[in-house]
Parts: C-alpha cells; sequence; structure tokens
C-alpha cells in the first residue's frame, strides 16, 4: 500500500507554507462559457507540492459546469486548506456518475482518492447497474454530507406557461411524446425529480438523456427540449439572464436565490417533495482513525463562511450538522427507498 500523506500521518496542516495551501482544479474546457460559474478562477498545482506530498483527488463523476462540478470545486477550494493538501478535481463522467463512483470504490484506500457524490449515485445507481461487479453501498463509506439542494423546474421562455398550473394545462394539451424533459443520464438526480413530477402530476412526458447536465440544460436553452429539473448552480444565471423561465423549486420552502418562485406545494401540487445532496465518499478499508480526520476535515470546510456564502449564492443549503455515523444511516434508508421505487416505476438503464 503506498504511505499515507502527510497531513493523515499526523502533520499539523498550520505548519504548512500559505503559498501551498491552495487547491489545484484543472478543469476540462466546454463549449458554453456561461455554466461554468467562475470556474476558471480555480489555480493550478505548484510544482513544490508535488515534490513534498501526494495530492488528494476528489473525483467529480460528471463532466464540467454541472451542479455537481460546480459545488465539487468549490468545497475542494476551502478543503485544501483544512488537510494542508493540494486538492485535484478530476471529472470521470459517464453511466449518470457512475463510472466516476466506481473508480472510487476500487482505488486504494488510502485516502488520497475520495468521492464527491450526488444522492443518486449511492442511493440509486445501485439499484440501476446491475451487470457492475462492484457494490456500492459496500464498497464507499460516507466521509460527511456538505450540502442539501433541492430543485428549480426551469422551462424555454417559449412555453406559454408562467405558472404550474397553466404547465400542467398545456402538457396535458400535447400529444404524448411531444413534450420532453432533459436529464444528465438515466439513473441521474434531474431524470429522477422529473419521474417523481410525472407521478405527482399524473402526467406523461417524454425523457430526453444526455451525457451531462450541462448539454441537458443547453437543450432547454436552445428549445430542443421543454423543460428541466436542475439543480440550481447551473440554471440559476440563465434564469437570471431570461435564458430559462422558472416555475417551481421542489422542496419544502423557497431559496434564497429565487425567492420570487414558489415551491410545488405552494403552486398547488402537495406532497411533491423532491431534494438531494452532496458528499464526500471514500473507499471501504480507510482506517478509523484516519476517516475520522477526513470527516473532521470535510465538516470545517463545509461551514466555513467562504464555502456557506457560495451555497447561497448557487441556491444551496447547508448540511445538517451530524456525524458521519447518522449520515451512513440517512444514506441506507434512502437507497431503501429507492429499491422499492425503481422496481415500482420500473425505471431501466436505456
Amino acid at each position: 500500500m503506498a504511505p499515507l500523506p502527510r497531513w493523515l500521518a499526523g502533520a499539523n496542516r498550520i505548519g504548512m507554507p500559505d503559498r501551498n495551501r491552495r487547491a489545484a482544479m484543472p478543469c476540462p474546457a466546454i463549449t458554453r462559457r456561461r455554466l461554468m460559474l467562475g470556474l476558471g478562477t480555480a489555480g493550478l498545482a505548484r510544482p513544490a507540492m508535488a515534490q513534498t506530498a501526494r495530492a488528494v483527488t476528489i473525483v467529480v463523476p460528471y463532466a464540467a459546469g454541472g451542479g455537481t462540478d460546480i459545488t465539487g470545486r468549490e468545497f475542494a477550494q476551502v478543503f485544501a486548506p483544512e488537510i494542508g493538501q493540494t486538492v485535484v478535481v478530476d471529472n470521470r463522467g459517464g453511466a449518470a456518475g457512475h463510472v466516476g463512483s466506481v473508480s472510487v470504490a476500487r482505488s486504494r484506500p488510502d485516502a488520497t482518492t475520495l468521492l464527491f457524490a450526488v444522492s443518486t449515485n449511492i442511493v440509486v445507481n445501485p439499484h440501476l447497474q446491475r451487470g457492475d461487479r462492484v457494490e456500492l453501498t459496500t464498497a464507499l463509506q460516507p466521509v460527511a454530507q456538505v450540502s442539501s439542494y433541492q430543485y428549480v423546474l426551469v422551462v424555454h421562455p417559449d412555453v406559454p406557461a408562467r405558472n404550474l398550473g397553466e404547465l400542467l394545462a398545456y402538457i396535458r394539451k400535447q400529444p404524448k411524446g411531444d413534450l420532453t424533459y432533459s436529464s444528465g443520464g438515466v439513473g441521474n438526480a434531474n431524470h429522477l425529480a422529473g419521474v417523481l413530477f410525472s407521478e405527482a402530476a399524473g402526467i406523461g412526458m417524454e425523457h430526453v438523456p444526455y451525457r451531462g447536465t450541462a448539454p441537458a440544460l443547453l437543450d432547454v436553452v436552445a428549445g430542443r427540449v421543454t423543460m428541466n429539473f436542475s439543480s440550481p448552480p447551473p440554471a440559476l444565471a440563465l434564469v437570471r439572464e431570461g435564458k430559462l423561465r422558472a416555475i417551481a423549486v421542489t422542496g419544502e420552502r423557497r431559496i434564497a436565490a429565487l425567492p420570487e418562485v414558489p415551491t410545488l406545494t405552494e403552486a398547488g401540487l402537495p406532497g411533491a417533495v423532491i431534494t438531494g445532496w452532496h458528499g464526500v465518499f471514500a473507499p471501504v478499508g480507510v482506517p478509523a482513525e484516519v476517516m475520522d480526520r477526513l470527516e473532521a476535515a470535510a465538516r470545517r470546510a463545509s461551514a466555513t463562511p467562504k464555502f456557506l456564502d457560495r451555497l447561497e449564492h448557487d441556491g444551496l443549503e447547508p448540511a445538517p450538522d451530524r456525524p458521519r455515523a447518522a449520515f451512513a444511516e440517512a444514506v441506507k434508508t434512502e437507497s431503501a427507498f429507492w429499491a422499492r421505487k425503481v422496481k415500482e416505476l420500473d425505471i431501466k438503464l436505456e
């Protein structure tokens, strides 16, 4: 097994020179810069760091530009000083986040490779990826939850609906298959938000999967898809610019970033509460004392004013203040719910 990084071996993070405590977060370019939301500010790793200790890689299991990528990079910026190491964000997209998640599950349990997961990666995908040799529910262990969020139901501005009632009336008048909603792939969070919304409203819509949230949202902007259930970070700027129209949010209360947009319950669809979270996971096998240090660092990072400000700006919410054991129990409960729901709704990989 490779040696543990300095900070996990008991090094004092405060003793690390400030000039070396910046997170390294290279970002592949995408064609539309509007969805990047400032990701270009991420710094490159300094050569001196590579000479002193191994970097910690945080795998984001999606392409650049989506909500998980945006939040993961913002988290990496505040996590790096807490561990006193370079933090590199590595985008490994595919299969609605499953490819990147499995890569972390198969990595060495030396705490140098971590997963920045969205809830569906952990509680839904394992019930869809039947032929996989890796059982994520037992191959990964929670470190800490770092945010909570809900979805924003957005439509193209040409859709003749300004509220939920008008949208549902419009949907019911259209021929089957004419109304579409996009997602970042089967089993992706915005796919399942659409499934639960359709079930609650008693309507049928055509699901159009993409390889990532960014292209799924961009095709709504282009008018090729009717709507999307987006996590807030990639949608907010487009709503503010008038390129998308926000109809409702899917949580129990309105979000500060879009105070004028009602919840689904307020808009007339009671009981349709659809939420998610972001969390850090490690491969099983990382020693308990190392997990304790990772958890403490992640929880400190997610409580910094800088990160909390970014969450509010992006339309996200702070994570509940709970230890990883409680987070692990919540993950088990959600996983059991989706095991039943996947069968009940006959959700299958396409």
